[in-house]
């Protein structure tokens, strides 16, 4: 890998962004198609899924990107250095952490199946490919849930999974990730504590950590908490608020949540960065800078907020008062689509449906195909450069050379 130290500049500067590939998300290609394209737009971060095949194919995403990093360059797209390789965890259930999962047997044969047109990942499918496959795809699934209420059937149900200590060791040790973020809720202090102690001894590995809480009752009293549990860090803090999980390619109301949930923890003054997710799209940015919350000696006449006090032992702990980034799942995933199914049109014919999910080396390779990853790697830059921009005029010729 390249020096990391500028998506960590990102981070502390306000314009950090990051990709969501999906806690459960473990369609290997798709995984690899999306870390490639992402890294070469200029992405900060890739948030995988804690599965030794899925960071493999990550990382082989990532070392792919160098060899492309010039030619990216010179379209003028983002890319500066490789992005943190980061990949998330639970204490407990969480949404993010679980697969959809149905009978296909038991669905009447009037049913008009809404599950299948309402999945945003293409997961549920009647007799695919004429393999006699019907069900969830589970590779493809990541758990958003929109498919449970639709069912007129009631027939969907969920399988969920939660990280154990035990393994979390030789995951951060063995595979040499650059981040975790950590998936936890009010009230479940002593599982994070426990989660906590498997991870603390390979603290010094990590560049970033990140706690990923949606809004509660009490939220900010259990973030201090949290904090006071993590306390002293040798890496960066990054509180992940998570307004709406998995729904940014719903709607544009949907990012709201994540605006106020942010500015909720931000008021808060808590020790590190503070980053959306959850219901973020194409509307966020802009939302971000009507309400002045980008950092504003690089946006365009936007001020920041006064500095928010806090206890006065923290003061040497870095604090911000802007925004620091924005993470995107779905609605990035979602808006790559188009071009990633034109991918798959060139897919070798295959007699096993599990085996074309799988195993990686039977898709084409999207680098294989250069218009369609040049293709791609624009449509997600006008996604990266809306966070990127109000930085771009900065840059000397310098500060975007890659380390090859």
């Amino acid at each position: 890998m390249t020096n990391n130290s500028s998506p960590l500049h990102s981070l502390r500067e306000g314009h950090w962004f990051k990709l969501i590939c999906g806690a459960s998300f473990q369609h290997l290609p798709a995984v690899k198609n999306l870390t490639l394209v992402y890294t070469l737009a200029g992405a900060d971060c890739i948030d995988v899924a804690a599965d030794p095949a899925v960071i493999a194919a990550a990382k082989e995403a990532l070392d792919m990107a160098l060899t492309f990093g010039e030619e990216a360059q010179r379209r003028g797209f983002g890319f500066k250095n490789l992005p943190l390789l980061m990949v998330s965890l639970n204490d407990g259930e969480d949404p993010h952490f679980r697969k959809a999962e149905f009978n296909a047997t038991e669905c009447p044969t009037e049913c008009p199946r809404p599950c299948e047109s309402i999945c945003p990942a293409q997961a549920i499918v009647f007799d695919r490919l004429n393999n006699n496959f019907s069900g969830v795809l589970d590779q493809l699934c990541y758990g958003c849930g929109r498919c449970i209420p639709i069912c007129p059937s009631d027939l969907i149900f969920t399988r969920a999974y939660v990280s154990t200590p035990e393994a979390v060791a030789p995951l951060v040790l063995q595979t040499s990730v650059d981040a975790v973020e950590i998936h936890t809720q009010v009230g479940r202090l002593a599982d994070f504590q426990r989660l906590w102690g498997a991870i603390a001894p390979w603290l010094h590995q990590l560049k970033a950590i990140a706690i990923s809480c949606p809004d509660g009752e009490g939220l900010i009293n259990y973030l201090w908490s949290l904090y006071d549990l993590m306390k002293p860090l040798p890496c960066e803090l990054i509180w992940q608020t998570d307004g709406r999980p998995m729904s940014g390619d719903i709607g544009t109301g949907t990012t709201h949540a994540a605006i106020k949930l942010g500015k909720k923890v931000l008021a808060a003054g808590l020790p590190g960065y503070v980053q959306l997710a959850g219901g973020t799209n194409s509307h966020t940015v802009t939302k971000l800078k009507a309400v002045d919350l980008l950092n504003g000696k690089f946006g365009d006449g936007a001020t920041t907020l006064p500095e928010n006090p806090r206890p006065q032992y923290l003061t040497e702990t870095q604090t911000q008062n802007y925004i620091a980034g924005i993470a995107y799942g779905s609605f990035a995933r979602v808006m790559l689509s188009p071009i990633l199914d034109r991918l798959e049109t060139a897919a070798p014919k295959t007699d096993s449906l599990s085996a074309s999910l799988i195993l990686p080396q039977q898709r084409v390779n999207l680098e294989d195909h250069p218009e369609l990853l040049w293709q791609a790697v624009a449509l997600a830059d006008t996604l990266v450069s809306q966070i990127k921009s109000t930085v771009k005029s900065r840059l000397t010729t310098d500060e975007i050379e890659v380390s090859l």
